[in-house]
């Protein structure tokens, strides 16, 4: 088996890694086809001491840490560090890595210290300060789009014990749209398929129409919505989902969405 081959099946989750750690479907994007060209060139190689998938994200690593290579979209900058955003925004991204790596692509302590070249000790270390900063200083108010009762229950009991506001549920799109209208949410958490109630893409993208709010979307198959063939969402957790995965998920959407909303 070729190295391609070898690596296709992690790719569709190195991308997902990619922009939750950047905040941008295209700096995420940029940074993984920089990492697969250096590959291909030869310019890097895979550890093969490692696992390939934890040797596929430790190229990543080096490349998005390497000073000749910058893809970064623009974030909000605030001058103010006493400000909640401007806090956030001095958070080290080495913390917020440390806790997706764990918390969203599942790796262990020793696997995600290979990645970051750190010790697990420092991993772990970073994984509990990113989780007392987000705790602490992230707080919105979330709306649920979730047409299975079970899993809408377990999403709401999540992020308010996260110390968010639910400020309602739907399970279809045009209770979706009618209460993102009414209840005006900073966050949007949205099953794709609504069965008979429609899509849950289609009712994200009616409501930012009228807000610029950040959306986490939730599936059972994250690699078909991850092609590269069509727009693809920036946020994703993966059916079933762990708690610690909604956590880091969640703070990394409201981490990174810029200040400054559009008026609903």
């Amino acid at each position: 088996m070729n190295v391609t081959h070898a690596l296709a099946p992690h790719l569709p989750y190195l991308r997902r890694y990619a922009r939750a750690l950047t905040g941008s479907q295209e700096s995420g994007d940029a940074y993984v086809r920089a990492a697969l060209t250096a590959l291909l060139a030869g310019e890097h190689v895979l550890n093969e001491s490692l696992p390939p998938r934890v040797a596929l994200y430790r190229l990543f690593h080096q490349i998005w840490s390497s000073p000749s290579e910058h893809y970064e979209t623009s974030t909000p900058q605030m001058d103010d560090t006493a400000h909640p955003e401007g806090r956030l925004l001095a958070l080290s991204a080495s913390r917020r890595a440390a806790l997706l790596l764990t918390a969203v692509e599942s790796f262990s302590l020793d696997e995600a210290g290979a990645i970051l070249g750190e010790s697990p000790e420092e991993v772990e270390g970073s994984i509990i300060e990113a989780q007392r900063t987000i705790e602490t200083e992230l707080v919105s108010r979330v709306l649920i789009i979730e047409d299975e009762p079970i899993i809408a229950l377990d999403l709401e009991n999540l992020v308010s014990e996260l110390g968010h506001e639910v400020v309602g549920t739907a399970a279809t799109r045009d209770q979706a749209v009618k209460l993102a209208h009414s209840a005006k949410p900073g966050l949007i958490l949205a099953d794709i398929n609504l069965g008979e109630g429609g899509s849950g893409i289609d009712a994200v993208s009616e409501i930012l129409d009228s807000f610029d709010i950040p959306v986490i979307f939730v599936t059972a198959y994250p690699e078909k919505l991850l092609t590269g063939e069509r727009p693809e969402p920036t946020y994703l957790i993966a059916k079933p989902f762990l708690p610690e995965t909604v956590q880091a998920t969640v703070g990394q959407a409201l981490f990174f969405h810029p200040i400054k909303r559009k008026a609903a």
